[in-house]
């Protein structure tokens, strides 16, 4: 099946479609539910990662000529735009859900400050988190909710040109606890030959 890429509303100061010089795509852990039985991303380790993370961007150069678009989950994927937005990268987030349902299902399963968090982020956007559901339309029925998203993030990140793309992965190496994660997105960017800079939990933690 063919997804086609989000279109983004970043007009440029005269108001012309914006091109951005790269485009970081972001895929990584959520942070461990209370009662996660296997350790993989434990909350006393969410500030070695936003460490990580502000170094691999610092080593891009990561600012406004650049895009970055993630879902906006809790964990890695917050603490990447909150980063990203510190540098004045434009930011876009893409969900499998309408907004109020991956809130729910995504952002307060982590308890914690999550909420907060997400919500100082969206209203730092210059446009809304787009869902899936409103601009690809109804999920197939042989397609899962989560991998479809994977695909349209890195759909929407090589419709500027696969030389652009850059994808960031907070990863540990393994398989997810269901579809869509961080393996599939990984899997999906190597098929394309794109470049995956992995930030990998094993080592760092």
């Amino acid at each position: 099946m063919s997804i086609q890429p989000a279109k983004f509303h970043l007009p440029d100061r005269t108001n012309q479609a914006w091109q951005p010089e790269r485009v970081l795509l972001f895929s990584g852990h959520m942070i461990d539910a209370p009662r996660r039985t296997a350790p993989r991303f434990p909350p006393e380790k969410a500030g070695l990662a936003v460490q990580c993370i502000a170094e691999k961007l610092d080593e891009f150069h990561a600012g406004q000529g650049d895009l970055a678009i993630t879902q906006g989950a809790n964990g890695g994927d917050i603490l990447f735009a909150e980063a990203c937005l510190q540098r004045n990268v434009k930011l876009q987030l893409l969900q499998p859900f309408a907004e109020a349902e991956f809130i729910e299902n995504s952002v307060t399963p982590g308890n914690a400050d999550w909420l907060p968090r997400y919500q100082n982020i969206a209203r730092q956007l210059s446009g809304p988190p787009l869902a899936a559901p409103a601009e690809l339309g109804p999920l197939p029925p042989n397609m899962n909710a989560y991998e479809r998203c994977n695909l349209w993030l890195l759909a929407s990140g090589l419709a500027y040109g696969p030389e652009k793309l850059v994808f960031i992965c907070l990863w540990d190496g393994g398989g997810g606890d269901g579809p869509g994660g961080t393996a599939h997105m990984v899997a999906e960017v190597q098929k394309q030959h794109g470049r995956v800079i992995w930030l990998d939990t094993r080592t760092l933690w």
